[in-house]
C-alpha cells in the first residue's frame, strides 16, 4: 500500500522533498496557500492553513501530516491529533518553534546557553533592558517573524513604539522579545532528525552567511571548527530535539561568540536553507531525512560526500526572463555546479533557487559557487532581502 505524506505549505521545502519522496515510493500532497506555488509539482489542494475544516479534509487524504512552515494555528493542529491524525512534529514541540517567547523559557528550564534576554511589553521596560545591555538591544516579534523580519537593532525603546502600539491594538496584549546584541565570530547551524520513536542523526556543523538577516551562503562543515565546538553543538541539538520531543529534522541555529561560546539564537522545526547543501553534500540530504523521520522509518547515514560543500542562495533572481534562461551561462561557465530552480517569478531580494558545489579546495568550491549564482543573476550584495 502506498503510503500518502501530507505537507501543509507549497514552498520551496515541500518542493524539495518532492525527489525525496518519489526515490521512496512515496505520494506526496501539498496543501498550498494559492495556485502556482512553489510545489505545484505534487499533488496539490489550494486552501487556507489557518481554516480548520480545510485542514481536517486535507489531512483526512494523508496518513501523516508534516510541514513546509511554522504557521499553522496550535488549535487546529490540537484538532488534527485529538481526531486521530499523526502530526509530525506534533503541537507540543512546534509551539516552540511558533513562539520566540515560549521557546526562550523552555529553553532555559533546560539550561541550554542563550543569549541574554526578557520579555518586554511596553517601552518603560524595553528601556531598562537597554540600560542594563550597553544601550543596545536586538528586539523581535514573538510571532510571525522569518529571513529578518520581525527583527530589529535598536538603541532606544521608542524605535519599538510601533510594535508596541500593534500589540495593544491586538485586544490580546502580548510582549516582544528583547535580546542582548551579541558579539560574534560567527553564526553556525546544527541539524538534527529525530524519529518519534527516538532515534537521532546528526549532520556536520555548517556555517551561515547572512546578508541583512537572509541565508546567503552554507559553508560545510563549518571551516576549521573546532572539535569541542562540534560536540557541544551536537549536544545542545540532541538535548532540545530529545526534550521538546521534536520529530523530523531541527535545525538550530547558533552564535559562536568571540569569547568562544556556543548560544542558541533560534530554531526551525523543518528543513532548513542551512540544510539544502546535504542534497548533494551528504549521504542522506534532510528532505529524505525528513520523510523517514516523520514516518519513523530508520534514519539515514549523514557523512559528508566531499571534504567541502557549499550553498549559495539566489537571491532576486534575472533582471528579465526566468532563471532557466540562464542555464547556458551558468552551466557553461561552472559545470561542477548543481543548480536547484524553485519555480518562483524572480524579484529583488526573493530566494528563486540555490547553487552548489562540491569539492576538496574551499577557496575553489566558494569561487566556483558564487560564480554560478551571480551568472544566474544572484544579488550577492549586503542590500539583499528575502520576499
Amino acid at each position: 500500500m502506498t503510503v500518502r505524506i501530507g505537507v501543509i505549505g507549497g514552498g520551496q521545502l515541500a518542493r524539495m522533498m518532492i525527489p525525496a519522496a518519489v526515490n521512496l515510493g512515496l505520494e506526496l500532497e501539498v496543501l498550498a496557500e494559492n495556485e502556482g506555488s512553489s510545489a505545484h509539482l505534487a499533488a496539490t489542494v489550494v486552501g487556507d492553513y489557518r481554516d480548520p475544516r480545510t485542514v481536517l479534509a486535507f489531512a483526512q487524504t494523508v496518513d501523516v501530516v508534516t510541514f513546509d512552515h511554522e504557521h499553522v494555528p496550535e488549535t487546529i493542529l490540537r484538532q488534527l491529533v485529538a481526531a486521530g491524525h499523526s502530526v509530525q512534529p506534533g503541537p507540543d514541540a512546534l509551539r516552540f518553534a511558533q513562539d520566540k517567547l515560549a521557546m526562550r523559557r523552555r529553553l532555559g528550564e533546560l539550561g541550554v546557553p542563550m543569549p541574554d534576554w526578557a520579555e518586554v511589553s511596553n517601552e518603560d521596560e524595553l528601556e531598562a533592558f537597554l540600560a542594563d545591555h550597553g544601550g543596545e538591544a536586538v528586539i523581535k516579534t514573538s510571532r510571525g517573524g522569518y529571513d529578518g523580519k520581525g527583527v530589529r537593532l535598536v538603541t532606544r525603546a521608542a524605535e519599538a513604539a510601533d510594535w508596541f502600539t500593534a500589540l495593544n491594538e491586538d485586544g490580546r496584549g502580548g510582549a516582544l522579545l528583547a535580546e542582548e546584541r551579541v558579539e560574534f565570530r560567527r553564526e553556525l547551524a546544527q541539524l538534527i532528525a529525530r524519529r518519534p520513536s527516538g532515534g537521532t542523526a546528526l549532520w556536520p556543523v555548517v556555517e551561515t552567511v547572512q546578508r541583512r538577516g537572509v541565508c546567503s551562503e552554507v559553508f560545510a562543515p563549518a571551516p576549521g571548527i573546532n572539535p569541542r565546538v562540534w560536540e557541544l553543538a551536537a549536544s545542545i541539538a540532541t538535548r532540545i530535539a530529545t526534550e521538546l520531543g521534536v520529530t523530523g529534522v531541527l535545525a538550530v541555529e547558533l552564535f559562536e561568540t568571540t569569547d568562544d561560546r556556543l548560544l542558541v539564537n533560534e530554531l526551525a522545526m523543518r528543513p532548513h536553507n542551512s540544510g539544502h547543501w546535504s542534497i548533494e553534500g551528504s549521504v542522506t540530504s534532510q528532505f529524505e531525512q525528513h520523510l523517514r523521520a516523520v514516518l519513523d522509518l530508520p534514519l539515514g547515514a549523514t557523512d559528508a560526500r566531499a571534504p567541502v560543500t557549499v550553498m549559495v542562495n539566489v537571491l532576486g533572481g534575472p533582471a528579465t526572463g526566468s532563471l532557466a534562461d540562464q542555464y547556458p551561462h551558468a552551466l557553461a561557465d561552472q559545470p561542477t555546479a548543481k543548480i536547484h530552480n524553485y519555480g518562483k517569478d524572480p524579484r529583488p531580494g526573493r530566494k528563486v533557487g540555490h547553487v552548489t558545489v562540491t569539492g576538496d579546495d574551499l577557496d575553489t568550491v566558494v569561487f566556483q559557487a558564487r560564480a554560478a549564482a551571480a551568472l544566474l543573476g544572484a544579488d550577492l550584495s549586503e542590500g539583499a532581502e528575502d520576499a
